[in-house]
């Protein structure tokens, strides 16, 4: 039936490259997961954010207060929220699968080199992965499940149900967002409300959580990536011609990205990465891809820019605590030195006086 329907749409006058993948609806439903998939990481990580921000309030008396304050500017209620989560939808609707498995694996290369190259006392690492990652989840929730039900009898239902699913757990991590933005402080100090005690305790767990999950959700991603994109080349020739300037374009991008990334602050370095890894993408689609796929990497730059742009006080955040962490690490090892370099001499002090 929804076939027949989305038979009678008029898109015969459209060009090729402006026209879907696949079924308009099931373009939808799996751009409506990803979108609830982003939503659900942005609420959680905030979250995260206040619960630790809170507990410093608690160990330190004298904490000033402000990025508490810029959790709250985050969130996006009523009528913006509903304006972001319906363009979020519409730009992962209209992303290929092929540019959606391509923003994929460029992110799981990104994450593993900059694991990889990240300095030992960089312990907000994680934290500023996680917000970069907003638009690749949504890539990655609709790649898999363009790859999971590839085939299905009735595909359309599935995805409603998932979408459903989705949509719900999405609704609860923001009901739990604006709980815990507004009354945490004050159920976590008189104890009586089940949801805080809960964070109280077991708050420490939710980030670890939130990277378990997402290391399953691009491990199945990467692998539908793959299939994606290898269904396109006839030969093992062409897939070698496409493979191949793609590794070496991203190793050079990465490289020259987890230099420049030190030099510039959070938010700057952040949309100069975007602008970089997703110029050398289209630069890369111009020589071998389509104009489909040039269009699709068009709309990945408005899908990054409003996942990003709304959380960028997360990442300067996340970077100003990193410089702190970096700065007390640096204070720590100097003020150790000293006391280590005692602790030598004392004992040659004593073996000269008992020489002399």
């Amino acid at each position: 039936m929804f076939s027949f329907i989305t038979s009678l749409l008029p898109t015969h006058f459209l060009p090729g490259w402006l026209c879907l993948d696949t079924n308009p609806l099931h373009c939808l439903l799996q751009a409506l997961v990803g979108a609830c998939g982003i939503s659900v990481l942005c609420s959680l990580m905030q979250v995260h954010l206040f619960l630790e921000d809170s507990q410093r309030d608690k160990n330190d008396k004298d904490h000033s207060g402000h990025r508490t304050l810029s959790y709250q500017r985050t969130t996006k209620p009523g009528l913006p929220g509903m304006l972001w989560f319906l363009s979020v939808t519409g730009v992962l609707a209209v992303v290929g699968s092929r540019v959606a498995a391509l923003v994929v694996l460029e992110f799981c290369l990104r994450s593993v080199s900059g694991w990889v190259t990240t300095r030992p006392q960089c312990r907000n690492f994680l934290k500023q992965l996680l917000i970069q990652s907003q638009f690749c989840v949504g890539c990655a929730l609709s790649c898999s499940l363009n790859f999971l039900h590839e085939g299905a009898s009735q595909r359309w239902l599935c995805l409603l149900l998932a979408a459903a699913l989705s949509w719900f757990l999405a609704r609860q991590t923001s009901l739990l967002l604006q709980h815990v933005t507004a009354l945490y402080k004050l159920h976590s100090s008189q104890r009586y409300c089940g949801t805080c005690i809960s964070l109280l305790t077991s708050g420490h767990c939710l980030l670890p959580m939130l990277c378990r999950t997402m290391i399953i959700i691009f491990f199945v991603a990467v692998v539908a990536a793959i299939s994606i994109i290898n269904e396109h080349f006839l030969s093992a020739t062409e897939a070698l011609r496409f493979w191949t300037p793609l590794t070496i374009c991203y190793t050079l991008l990465i490289v020259y990205m987890q230099e420049d990334q030190h030099r510039l602050p959070g938010s700057q370095a952040v949309l100069k990465t975007v602008v970089v890894r997703l110029g050398g993408l289209m630069v890369l689609m111009l020589t071998v891809g389509r104009w489909a796929d040039v269009f699709h990497i068009l709309m990945c730059f408005l899908g990054e820019a409003s996942c990003l742009i709304p959380t960028m006080d997360l990442l300067d955040a996340t970077s100003s605590k990193d410089e702190e962490d970096s700065t007390d690490y640096v204070t720590r090892e100097q003020q150790q030195r000293p006391k280590a370099q005692e602790k030598h001499q004392r004992p040659q002090d004593l073996l000269c006086q008992m020489a002399s």
